[in-house]
């Protein structure tokens, strides 16, 4: 696909202290992902949040709430978080989903399946310590399947998330077993900012990835990196024919000043205009995935 693939990540798990314009409420969700995709994101990637205080959310309604907003306000396509972090329950990890697909104007369109289990465990090198120290991020492929077959049943499709090598050795088989499906949509993940469970924002740290991408695969992919600057790898994702997945949840972007993600976004598709690549429609998106109409 030779149009760019902006996947805007607008919130994850992440505070307002370096940024005051990370979404928390639905309406600040909707609001976002209509500016972002009018600066030229064709995916909205969101976490409910406590729209007070920034806690994460679990609650249906909310996500039901947050997809029906962004619907009345944008074409986006809608990726909801399957609770990273959040809880070990599968009922809880993907009972948002499932409820999201009941309504046409609540429906997931995609939804992440993270393939690998990792420490969740972030180094405070200032203060010479981890922030977090037990917690296991699981995803063995029982996990996985659950996970797909709650996704697909609700009227979406998973979307695969590489942390790592062995990852995208799960890739085939996963997909020989129709856990993952054809055409897919594929992110690579990179790490910073005292993120340690990823590869290193670098060309290094990338290349390692692509060196380990299958070949012969019907797939789209893209590169987000989380806790560091994705502007900064952005030309040689581009140059390679990777789509870029980035947005305030994951870093605050401080060398733009204080942006929003629609800033953040808009910087991107300069970077993919220089490399002759204009920004995909949503439309152009569901299409090329093979997604449901929204």
């Amino acid at each position: 696909m030779d149009e760019l693939i902006i996947d805007v990540r607008q919130n994850e798990y992440t505070g307002r202290e370096r940024s005051p314009h990370v979404p928390w409420s639905p309406e600040e969700i909707a609001r976002d992902a209509a500016a972002a995709r009018d600066a030229g994101a064709s995916i909205a990637h969101f976490h409910a949040r406590d729209p007070l205080t920034g806690a994460p959310s679990t609650d249906p309604a909310q996500y039901c709430e947050i997809a029906r907003a962004i619907r009345a306000s944008s074409d986006a396509v809608v990726l909801p978080t399957l609770g990273a972090g959040v809880s070990d329950d599968l009922d809880v990890r993907i009972g948002h989903v499932v409820r999201m697909g009941r309504e046409p104007a609540t429906r997931a369109e995609l939804a992440p399946l993270d393939l690998a289990s990792t420490n969740v465990s972030f180094w405070d090198a200032r203060a010479g310590r981890f922030v977090t120290e037990d917690y296991v991020y699981r995803n063995p492929v029982a996990v996985l399947r659950a996970l797909a077959r709650g996704v697909e049943a609700a009227g979406a499709r998973p979307m695969a998330v590489a942390w790592n090598v062995g990852s995208l050795r799960l890739l085939e088989p996963l997909i020989a077993l129709g856990v993952l499906r054809e055409p897919l949509y594929l992110e690579l993940t990179l790490t910073g900012g005292g993120v340690l469970d990823g590869h290193p924002p670098t060309e290094r740290g990338l290349e390692a990835l692509l060196d380990f991408l299958p070949g012969g695969l019907d797939l789209e992919w893209g590169v987000l990196c989380f806790g560091a600057s994705l502007l900064d790898l952005a030309d040689a994702v581009l140059e390679r024919g990777g789509h870029l997945a980035l947005g305030l949840g994951d870093h605050p972007y401080e060398e733009l000043g204080k942006p929003t993600n629609a800033e953040v976004v808009a910087r991107a598709v300069e970077r993919g205009r220089a490399h002759g690549r204009e920004p995909a429609s949503p439309q152009q998106v569901r299409e090329r995935l093979g997604l449901a109409p929204a």
